[in-house]
C-alpha cells in the first residue's frame, strides 16, 4: 500500500468520515483550531517582540516568556489537537497538496528552532534581562520565530485554495 493510499483510508475510515460529514463537528473543530492559532500564535509574537524590544518594554523578557507560557501551552494543544482531527478527516484529500506539505515542512523548522534556540535563548532571558537587552542571538531567534509563524499560518490558509489538477485536462 503506497502512502496516497493510507491517506484516503484513513480519511475514509468511519473517524474521519463522521468529522468530515458532521454539521456541528468539523466546523467547531475548525473553529478550536484558529483559536488555538490566535492563543499560540500570539503569545508566541508577544514573547518575540518582546525581545525585539518592540512590545512590553516595560516588562522583564524573562518574565513575559514565562507568564505566557501557560497559555502558550493551551493554545498549542488546541492547535495539535483540533490539526490533527482536521488532518485525519480528509487526509487523502490533503497529502498532494503542496501547501499542506509545506505546513508539515514549517511545523518541524518551527520544532528545530524551538529545539535550537530553547537553552541558548529562551532559558537566558534572565541573564539577558541583567543587561537591559537581548543578544544578538536572541533577536535573530525572534525575528526567525517570527518569519516561520506568519509563513505557517500562511501556508495553512493556501491549503484551502489548492486544486488538484484534473486528469482529463493534463491529456488535452
Amino acid at each position: 500500500m503506497d502512502f496516497q493510499s493510507f491517506m484516503d483510508t484513513l480519511q475514509n475510515g468511519a473517524f474521519g468520515t463522521s468529522i468530515r460529514e458532521s454539521t456541528l463537528a468539523y466546523p467547531i473543530i475548525l473553529s478550536t483550531h484558529l483559536v488555538g492559532m490566535g492563543i499560540f500564535g500570539g503569545m508566541i509574537a508577544m514573547t518575540d517582540l518582546r525581545i525585539l524590544g518592540l512590545a512590553m518594554t516595560k516588562y522583564p523578557m524573562a518574565d513575559v516568556h514565562n507568564q505566557l507560557r501557560p497559555y502558550k501551552h493551551l493554545g498549542l494543544t488546541l492547535v495539535v489537537t483540533c490539526g490533527l482531527l482536521l488532518a485525519w478527516s480528509k487526509a487523502g484529500l490533503y497529502w498532494p497538496n503542496p501547501f499542506f506539505k509545506l505546513k508539515l515542512m514549517l511545523l518541524l523548522a518551527v520544532a528545530i528552532h524551538a529545539l535550537v534556540f530553547r537553552r541558548s535563548v529562551y532559558k537566558s532571558l534572565s541573564d539577558m534581562d541583567k543587561f537591559g537587552s537581548a543578544t544578538s542571538s536572541a533577536k535573530v531567534a525572534a525575528v526567525l520565530s517570527l518569519v516561520l509563524w506568519v509563513a505557517l499560518v500562511a501556508a495553512g490558509r493556501w491549503i484551502g485554495y489548492w486544486e488538484a489538477p484534473n486528469p482529463f485536462e493534463q491529456q488535452l
